[in-house]
């Protein structure tokens, strides 16, 4: 009777699950340890424990493990639609806990420190955890302060600066915007690693559409500023972009690398070839510098810049000796667009791989193309589907059914506005949803 009642409440209490699952959480060793509770690792981690039970070898349930000391789980796509009006932020984040199922332990811990010699890591608090299989998923990290003078403008709601690029700043984009009646809008890119590389002008091109269905467009100019050489980095999306920009009126200062803000005066400096170079603004949007975490400067499994070292195809440690270690996502050196949709198609492909080597230890045959898709945003009811992989080769879905996917079409926008945060939600965090495969796991056989 206790049995069947202990079974009945956990059923009608997800909470009180977890709580009766508690001591898997306790435990100081685990099968797999994934560090990191963002999109790539409640994806992998969910998909690991799938595989394993699909294969009739199911893992025990606390047997993976997902280190994160995050209160909320966000939705990071989403915030480019806050910032055009099309969401409010709280519909971008929920509670990391309710994310996590009772198969898996949750520990609320970051990490200070990995061991792969001796195949643990250290948390914040000093507890050791022991793996015989680690999956790095911890993202990257945003570097506000190294914008002298930008945190202070984010901070100030009548600077006309903000950023799509966290939960707390994002709404104060659809304010400044909406707000504007005329002036000088600006809107930035930095040179190097970014997540999702179309978001600057995403929201730009929001902004430009919104001030021209206002009656603004004659009164606010937009101009694009960028430490990048071009519009995109795949040449045929980055032509029809050039082209749209010109179309439009926008200007375009390419090689340009916001390095400070002075709100006081609104003002923004670049760095340029040619030197420094100070512009005025009435609104500007800055996507800021961002780079590695911090936990893996000189760490054993990271590569020189500061990225977990992992091959490009199987997502297993470069270093034969860390055999046991893999990582997806932003934090690798997968050399790709750091995207959600990249994370769609590296999970699965690390999924079989790891599971091939526990099974058989050998890695299978699924490898990883460099598959990755930025849907670009050119305005209300229109977007660029943007789908490529290594090479800047572009790979895409819909072309053959809709036509060529550098042209903005309206299908496209509603699948990033709406069906992409469904099923973001419904699914791919649950580890069922397989990008370009849908809820069809990849055979890789």
């Amino acid at each position: 009777m206790l049995a069947l009642s202990s079974k009945a409440f956990m059923r009608s209490s997800p909470a009180a699950a977890r709580r009766w699952a508690s001591t898997a959480t306790d435990k100081d060793s685990f099968k797999v340890v994934v560090v990191g509770a963002g999109s790539g690792g409640l994806t992998v981690a969910n998909q690991i424990y799938n595989r394993f039970k699909s294969a009739g070898k199911a893992l025990n349930e606390g047997d993976i493990a997902i280190l994160d000391a995050a209160e909320y789980h966000y939705y990071q796509p989403g915030w480019t639609l806050v910032g055009a009006g099309l969401k409010k932020k709280d519909e971008t984040r929920r509670r990391l806990d309710s994310l996590i199922p009772p198969t898996l332990a949750h520990i609320p811990e970051n990490v200070k420190a990995f061991d792969p010699k001796t195949s643990s890591v250290t948390t914040t608090s000093g507890r050791k955890i022991n793996y015989e299989s680690l999956v790095v998923a911890t993202g990257l990290q945003t570097n506000w302060s190294a914008i002298p003078g930008l945190e202070k403008a984010l901070a100030d709601s009548a600077s006309g600066v903000s950023s799509i690029y966290s939960y707390n700043t994002c709404d104060k984009v659809w304010r400044d915007v909406d707000a504007l009646r005329s002036g000088k809008a600006i809107f930035t890119q930095p040179a190097g690693v970014i997540k999702c590389a179309g978001a600057p002008q995403k929201i730009m091109w929001m902004a430009w559409d919104r001030f021209q269905r206002t009656k603004r467009g004659d009164t606010v100019s937009v101009d694009f500023y960028t430490g990048t050489p071009s519009m995109f980095g795949v040449k045929k999306y980055s032509d029809a972009l050039e082209a749209l920009r010109k179309e439009r009126g926008v200007g375009g200062h390419f090689q340009h690398n916001l390095v400070s803000v002075n709100a006081d005066a609104h003002k923004a400096t670049f760095k340029t070839p040619d030197g420094d170079v100070d512009v005025d603004y009435t609104l500007l949007h800055v996507s800021p510098p961002m780079g590695p975490l911090d936990v893996f400067k000189g760490s054993p499994i990271a590569d020189q810049a500061g990225w977990v070292s992992v091959d490009q195809a199987t997502l297993r440690h470069t270093n034969p000796e860390y055999g046991n270690v893999w990582a997806l996502g932003d934090c690798s050196s997968l050399p790709t667009s750091k995207t959600a949709a990249a994370v769609t198609a590296q999970a699965p492909v690390l999924t079989e791989n790891l599971f091939s080597v526990v099974d058989t230890g050998k890695v299978s045959g699924a490898a990883y193309d460099g598959y990755t898709s930025c849907p670009l945003l050119t305005g209300y009811g229109q977007l660029l589907l943007a789908e490529f992989k290594y090479g800047l080769e572009p790979k895409e879905s819909f072309a053959s059914y809709l036509g060529d996917q550098s042209v903005p079409r309206a299908a496209y926008y509603y699948l990033k506005k709406d069906f992409f945060p469904w099923v973001y939600w419904n699914y791919m965090v649950k580890g069922t949803w397989f990008g370009s495969k849908g809820f069809i796991r990849p055979d890789f056989k």
